[in-house]
């Protein structure tokens, strides 16, 4: 069996790592059966701090190719990703092309390989938040309805895929990644992370935040916003802010670059282990990250998430994510400030930390190979 793998952005990195992880078990451990994994990378995050790095971390195998698209605008970055995407699968052609989360690179893979009449597999199917306005929010909806077997990570993405009449045979309920990562990852980074003593930081003396979504970065008002709260968060805890560069260029497009580095521990971009430290040791974290959300509740870390929805509603319901969305009146820093811990529950709403290998046993079985 041959997979094609189409990542490109940071939380794709994470996802992928798991289960070409087990992949590589499976072809340890079956000299009759081989799975040939290949890699693409978009280069949707390019630079070392949001590409390299987590290669290194997450020990991923070396992409077998590299569109190196970059950054641009949303339509031309799909368009070079699927046409680039389109001359590898022709050349491949793979049993199943693999694709993670709700990025353009998300899009581009489904799209070139669906046209291609190649089976795609989406990883984190059926997550929706209900905004038409947010570009995940289209890329998640496209994707899952060209795609022929959709994982999902949660009973809700079950329903929202039901709902909107893709059929039950091809939604297939294995859990979420990201908590096979946080399982994994989270000892290697308590013995290889420096970065609490590099900050000169103690465990929950501190906010960690981070922004990089369109629609906070992009809109003037919501981003003066948030950075007036997070200063008066300083005023009462270190805010550590791991700027991304979307959110580099939007600060100091507004002129609010020199103001966040005056009053906020300003940092570049951190690989996957020094996040996982931070993020276990925060007093609070405040985000627009789908995925920060969820690993601030692997780690049991009260989270605000600064937009007006959020795909993860188990966490509203649970009581460890409240959502603060700039503008609306509501003191984001009150809400950080006064933050509680949510629910304690035995089984959680995102699997059993074996998603990965739920996700390689079904390929395999459609394969007939187990």
């Amino acid at each position: 069996m041959k997979i094609v793998t189409v990542i490109g952005a940071r939380p794709q990195f994470i996802k992928a790592a798991t289960v070409s992880r087990v992949i590589r078990d499976y072809n340890l451990n079956n000299q009759n059966h081989h799975i040939q994994e290949i890699i693409v990378h978009t280069g949707q995050h390019y630079d070392d701090n949001m590409s390299k790095i987590f290669f290194d971390d997450l020990d991923i195998p070396h992409p077998d190719y590299n569109c190196e698209i970059g950054s641009g605008m949303h339509g031309a970055m799909t368009g070079k990703m699927l046409e680039k995407i389109e001359q590898f699968l022709i050349k491949e052609r793979p049993d199943w092309v693999l694709v993670y989360g709700d990025t353009n690179s998300t899009l581009a893979g489904a799209l070139a390989a669906s046209k291609l009449n190649i089976r795609v597999a989406h990883v984190e199917a059926g997550l929706r938040s209900f905004n038409r306005h947010m570009p995940e929010e289209i890329n998640r909806v496209l994707t899952d309805h060209v795609s022929d077997f959709l994982f999902t990570p949660t009973k809700q993405a079950v329903a929202n895929l039901m709902n909107e009449g893709i059929a039950q045979k091809n939604i297939m309920a294995v859990g979420d990644v990201m908590y096979d990562a946080s399982l994994f990852y989270s000892i290697k980074a308590d013995q290889c992370s420096t970065i609490l003593k590099k900050l000169n930081l103690n465990h929950s003396n501190y906010l960690l935040a981070t922004i990089h979504r369109a629609e906070n970065t992009d809109k003037p008002a919501r981003l003066s916003a948030i950075f007036e709260n997070l200063r008066d968060v300083s005023k009462v805890m270190n805010v550590v802010l791991p700027l991304h560069p979307r959110t580099h260029a939007a600060l100091k497009r507004n002129n609010l670059l020199d103001t966040a580095e005056e009053f906020l521990m300003v940092i570049e971009p951190l690989g996957y282990l020094d996040m996982v430290a931070l993020e276990k040791n925060a007093t609070v974290i405040a985000t627009d990250s789908g995925g920060v959300q969820k690993e601030a509740f692997f780690y049991r870390v009260p989270c605000i998430t600064l937009r007006e929805e959020t795909e993860w509603v188990e966490l509203i319901e649970l009581g460890w994510n409240r959502l603060a969305p700039p503008c609306s009146g509501q003191s984001i820093a009150e809400t950080i400030i006064n933050a509680k811990y949510g629910q304690e529950i035995d089984n959680g709403p995102y699997g059993d930390g074996r998603t990965a290998e739920n996700i390689v046993s079904k390929l395999l079985k459609d394969s007939a190979l187990i």
